[in-house]
């Protein structure tokens, strides 16, 4: 059974989630403590962030080991017992790999330093001799995403290639080491019971043939990396073949890749029979509170999937991008938009990926400096300030600093004021934000518009709706979704409300910045 065709995957950032160690970093035991929140929250599979050994100069994605757990989150026997546990509640495990790089304390990266330029430990990497009369000067004009350079010399006058950090060198993928190291990795975690893979930078491994300046020599920071000529080379689909050959022998197992790519075409080459499962469509996540953008988005997410027999997949946040309360408003108003498109990004056909935190409504945080540790911040000469603001802890009970995130100091600071954010508190709310997520989670395993052995299930039929305002219906269903992005009360269509977003007006119509579920 293809599970991932209409699940809800919870995305765990580990460091964030639950710390069992008082240590102020959460990690697996602490995960796996809260394992009967999710099975109570109602969604299907965990995706682990990075856990593996790593000096964490990017927080676990400069990896230096992949096939071993880091200290900090635990060790393998924890691993182990977590996934056992996951499956007994009844919970998938996706967990993260990062192929296009490694981290510089990986043996392979300090073997490359130890050997001379030309050797066969530097071809796993890409080195390259300097240019200007000196070589002091990098091999070409690429940009880090993290800022600055995307080369650094070594002592022996070469450079290295690292897109992200420094502490990132690039993998060569034209090296056939390269390769069986992946399926070697893939293998080692399938055997451990993982269910998935969260394939990062997906369409980055493949680089242009002779590595030739970026023509916009584009200097933005964390950028989305769409249309970016350094990235979607047509050489990384052999690499997603050989994914899906090595999972073909694990039934049941499954690969979804972050594709930061616009074009319907393009991203749709990603999810074509022989390749990924799924692919990660950020157009949701990109557009703006307004009705119009949002059918667009939809329609276009599920045109670019449908046209090789793949199903769309649906997400609001992540941990790289600011968090849906706080990109739609902040506030009151933001919270409102975050939950009313929560229940549009859920009652579409597919999967849909949900960040911890977000069913609590979480907003982004304003971290002080001193407190950042994103390598964002000191790449950027203090100018950016990185991706910490939607990394905060999630808070569980009681009161701070840690919210029973941890019996030690939070790994960053969380607000003094979010009692009432808290898992226990809205467990305790029929009109928090978790009850609304609960609810329409409930209805997602239970209602027969939610029905998945019909591919006509993967389209949706649009209704007419007032201006700023739309409504759509799970083909083949009875079950339809309304979202009022206007600034007046609509009237609701026909049928019977299962859930909201928020109140409905004394005289039953949908007002603005809310969400309805009908049947």
């Amino acid at each position: 059974m293809q599970w991932w065709r209409d699940a809800v995957v919870y995305q765990v950032y580990v460091r964030s989630f639950a710390d069992s160690d008082g240590d102020g970093v959460g990690d697996l035991d602490g995960v796996r403590s809260r394992l009967g929140y999710l099975e109570l929250l109602g969604v299907d599979a965990l995706w682990l962030t990075p856990f593996y050994r790593s000096p964490m100069a990017d927080h676990g994605y400069d990896v230096a080991d992949p096939r071993d757990v880091d200290p900090v989150f635990g060790d393998l026997a924890a691993f182990d017992a977590l996934v056992e546990d996951a499956h007994r509640h009844g919970l998938k495990i996706i967990v993260d790999l990062v192929p296009n790089h490694t981290s510089t304390e990986h043996e392979w990266f300090r073997a490359a330093l130890d050997s001379a330029p030309g050797s066969p430990e530097r071809a796993r990497f890409h080195f390259r001799p300097g240019l200007g009369e000196h070589g002091d000067e990098p091999p070409n004009n690429w940009q880090s995403i993290f800022g600055g350079p995307a080369w650094k010399r070594v002592g022996d006058d070469e450079w290295y290639l690292h897109l992200f950090a420094p502490e990132q060198p690039d993998l060569n993928w034209t090296n056939p080491e390269v390769w069986a190291d992946l399926d070697k990795t893939l293998r080692f975690w399938a055997d451990r019971g993982v269910d998935g893979f969260r394939i990062d930078v997906a369409h980055g491994m493949a680089k242009p043939e002779g590595l030739p300046d970026d023509p916009q020599a584009r200097t933005e920071l964390l950028a989305n990396t769409d249309g970016d000529p350094r990235f979607d080379q047509d050489d990384v689909h052999d690499v997603h073949r050989m994914v899906r050959a090595v999972l073909d022998h694990y039934p049941g197992r499954m690969a979804v890749g972050e594709i930061w790519v616009r074009d319907d075409e393009r991203f749709a080459r990603y999810v074509r029979p022989d390749e990924l499962h799924q692919a990660f469509n950020f157009r949701l996540l990109q557009t703006p509170f307004d009705a119009a953008a949002v059918r667009e988005a939809i329609e276009h997410s599920i045109d670019a999937v449908d046209a090789v027999g793949a199903r769309p997949t649906w997400t609001l946040s992540n941990h790289d991008v600011s968090r849906p309360v706080t990109r739609y408003g902040g506030g009151a108003a933001g919270l409102a938009r975050a939950r009313a498109m929560a229940l549009v990004m859920l009652a579409l056909p597919g999967s849909v990926y949900v960040y911890n935190g977000e069913e609590l409504g979480m907003p982004d945080v304003d971290v002080p400096d001193e407190a950042l540790q994103d390598p964002v911040w000191e790449r950027s000469g203090h100018t950016e300030r990185g991706r910490d603001s939607c990394r905060i802890p999630v808070p569980w009970e009681g009161g701070g600093p840690a919210y029973g995130f941890s019996s030690g100091t939070p790994w960053l600071p969380m607000p003094a004021d979010w009692d009432a954010l808290t898992a226990a508190d809205q467990l305790e709310d029929t009109g928090s934000t978790l009850s609304m997520f609960r609810h329409a989670l409930e209805l997602r395993h239970t209602h027969p518009g939610f029905v998945v052995d019909d591919d006509r299930r993967t389209r949706v039929e649009w209704y007419g709706a007032p201006e700023g305002c739309l409504a759509f219906r799970r083909s083949g269903t009875t079950l339809a979704c309304a979202l009022n992005t206007s600034d007046t009360p609509v009237p609701l269509p026909p049928g019977d409300v299962l859930v909201t977003s928020g109140p409905l007006t004394d005289d039953g119509r949908l007002p603005p910045d809310t969400a309805a579920w009908l049947a």
